[in-house]
């Protein structure tokens, strides 16, 4: 699976680059209003999960979870979000949103429409626990197997 022209994920890290490895990347989304929106990006284009083999359909997954956990453990949203739609972008990459009870949207989806205003000063709290949360997942990405750096 190559580079494909004119894919934004191909072409570019798709967001603030967090993790870079051999296979996938992670990266901070900056979506207005969610500060906790990560993305996992498998660096080969590749439409769908299906097309990796069984080993990297697993270190894809496992990387999902690293992100999951470290914001859990740092965050303590409400809940987490994981879709991987790639209806825009048909290049594998996993949404890993951490919600909070008091977000603009919640319980709906990020894409739904807003329940609430947003809220400035809780957005910026969350946000400054942002920089601990990926220095796990940093430290957590690297010791997986077959990632490199």
């Amino acid at each position: 699976m190559s580079a494909v022209p004119g894919c934004v994920l191909c072409e570019g890290p798709g967001g603030r680059l967090v993790f870079e490895g051999a296979k996938l990347r992670v990266i901070h989304a900056q979506e207005a209003g969610f500060p906790a929106f990560y993305r996992v990006v498998w660096t080969a284009h590749a439409p769908e999960f299906s097309d990796l083999d069984t080993a990297d359909r697993v270190l894809c997954m496992e990387a999902v979870a690293v992100v999951e956990q470290c914001l859990r453990e740092h965050l303590q949203p409400a809940k987490i979000n994981l879709a991987a739609l790639g209806n825009m972008v048909a290049h594998l990459h996993w949404h890993v949103i951490a919600r909070f009870a008091d977000d603009s949207h919640f319980p709906g989806s990020v894409w739904a429409g807003a329940q609430r205003e947003r809220d400035a000063v809780r957005e910026a709290q969350v946000a400054a626990r942002l920089p601990a949360a990926e220095a796990a997942m940093i430290e957590r990405l690297g010791r997986m197997g077959g990632q490199g750096n």
